[in-house]
């Protein structure tokens, strides 16, 4: 009996051994940003296409005031609510005291600079596809956004999902940074891919979940319902979207759809980035939808 109980004890202490290496965060390599020049008129490009100020600006925030990253928007979901923190150059209440491998660690591998796992609701699994050089320019960039002393809000989540730990056996199950669309893309659809699977995460939106909270990349960009469970991303695959290309460039341009409706919610925030872009960009962006497998 003596010899069972003290292998149950060795197998259940492998076990918490296994499952701390498991759920250990990760961060990128050292030298990930080693001989990098940072382009800040490139950044505040990487800024928008990475729609920075759709989730960090305060709500109803225009013109310059978009550029003052206070943090505060509320995100609803299954497992609680994320509020955006301030992502201002303050740096007691902001990011102005990260370094460059900092904001690596946390827009590429969802790791703090603490070395506590981010939620996801920050969309690292997308912006882990990010070129290092975009992140360098980016965070250049950040260190000329006006500071703001507004404190981040704690999210709100209630147990067990507060236990952050849990999220690096989140990231082991989910956290696949493999492109979705591969074979053999022209440069533009390269592009347009670059900037909807990585800069722009759309498919955080527009692509259905499990019930972890996971994007179920088998039906990518089929729409799905929104995390407060009121509302539904609609389906942006050739299946459910059948507007020009020229109908796409207008509307992330404007914002007008053919029928001469408008974007609103979250997706006005989304054009304002886009409007922002250069125009060969959006069509880009276009060809790659029109590249992606049409899902019902």
């Amino acid at each position: 009996m003596a010899s069972v109980i003290k292998g149950g004890v060795a197998i259940a202490a492998l076990g918490v051994i296994v499952a701390w290496v498991v759920t250990r965060p990760d961060p990128l390599p050292d030298d990930a940003f080693a001989g990098l020049t940072p382009d800040v008129a490139h950044g505040e490009q990487v800024f928008w296409a990475a729609g920075c100020a759709s989730c960090h600006a305060a709500e109803n925030a225009e013109g310059e005031a978009k550029l003052v990253l206070s943090g505060g928007m509320a995100f609803a979901s299954p497992f609680g609510t994320f509020y955006a923190p301030n992502i201002s150059s303050d740096p007691d209440h902001g990011i102005g005291s990260w370094s460059m491998q900092d904001l690596g660690n946390a827009m590429m591998r969802g790791v703090s600079p603490s070395g506590q796992h981010l939620y996801p609701a920050f969309p690292y699994v997308s912006y882990a596809k990010a070129e290092t050089q975009d992140i360098a320019d980016l965070y250049a960039f950040l260190q000329t956004v006006p500071a703001d002393a507004t404190p981040s809000r704690p999210h709100d989540m209630p147990f067990p999902f507060n236990i952050r730990r849990a999220m690096g056996g989140w990231k082991f199950l989910f956290f696949d940074t493999d492109w979705v669309l591969t074979g053999d893309l022209t440069p533009e659809e390269t592009r347009g891919r670059y900037l909807v699977e990585a800069l722009g995460h759309c498919g955080e939106c527009h692509t259905p979940r499990n019930a972890l909270g996971a994007m179920d990349r088998t039906r990518w960009l089929a729409g799905g319902p929104t995390p407060d469970g009121k509302g539904k991303f609609p389906n942006i695959t050739p299946a459910a979207l059948d507007w020009s290309k020229a109908d796409i460039i207008e509307y992330l341009t404007s914002g007008f759809t053919p029928d001469y409706d408008s974007a609103g919610g979250h997706m006005a925030l989304v054009v304002q980035n886009t409007a922002k872009l250069p125009e060969t960009d959006r069509a880009a962006i276009v060809a790659y939808l029109k590249k992606v497998p049409p899902v019902e």
